[in-house]
């Protein structure tokens, strides 16, 4: 089993900065995939930026530009620094560790709120 423990979710006005962070504990395969995802109110939950343990990344197209992914590995922990937010960021933020071929483990969810 693997738990994850996010924190750094808040309100900001629309042009600010926030940062999330994902502590991992548990039974973490050496090679995986960690990630942040999102969900907005009626929609469907989608993947804002993963990041592999050999630090590969990969961004939705919406925020290349704006947020970036990073992880400790000595420590488990992923980040999502997240610049210049807009009001349409508003969302629960959620991470992911994917034990590859194995499954798949959620965070709790973090709420990020962005006032125009």
């Amino acid at each position: 089993q693997v738990q994850l423990v996010e924190s750094g979710g808040g309100l900001v006005q629309a042009g600010g900065s926030l940062r999330l962070s994902c502590a991992a504990s548990g039974s973490i395969f050496s090679f995986n995939v960690m990630g942040w995802y999102r969900q907005a109110p009626g929609k469907e939950r989608e993947l804002v930026a993963i990041i592999t343990s050999d630090g590969r990344t990969t961004y939705v197209d919406s925020v290349k530009g704006r947020f970036t992914i990073s992880r400790d590995n000595a420590k488990n922990t992923v980040y999502l620094q997240m610049n210049s937010l807009k009001p349409e960021d508003t969302a629960v933020y959620y991470c992911q560790l994917k034990n590859l071929g194995v499954a798949s483990y959620w965070g709790q969810g973090t709420q990020v709120t962005v006032s125009s």
